[in-house]
C-alpha cells in the first residue's frame, strides 16, 4: 500500500482499513499454519502495512492534540 494513498485518508478510513488488514493478518496465519499458503511473503507485507496504518494514525492524533 502506497504511503501517500494512507496519508490521504480519513481516521475513520484509517480505522476501516486497519481491521481488514488484522483480519487480513489472520487468515494468512491461518492458511501458513495449515500449508495452504502461497506466498509467505504476504506475511511480513501484511505486517508492515499494519504499522504503516497505525503509525499515520497517530501522527494524525498528535496533530489534532496541537491543533
Amino acid at each position: 500500500m502506497e504511503l501517500n494513498r494512507i496519508r490521504e485518508m480519513s481516521e475513520a478510513e484509517l480505522n476501516a482499513e486497519l481491521t481488514k488488514m488484522k483480519k487480513d493478518l489472520f487468515n494468512l496465519r491461518f492458511q501458513h499454519v495449515t500449508g495452504q499458503l502461497e506466498n509467505p511473503v504476504l506475511l511480513r507485507e501484511t505486517r508492515r502495512d499494519i504499522a504503516r496504518v497505525k503509525t499515520i494514525i497517530r501522527e494524525k492524533e498528535l496533530a489534532r492534540a496541537e491543533g
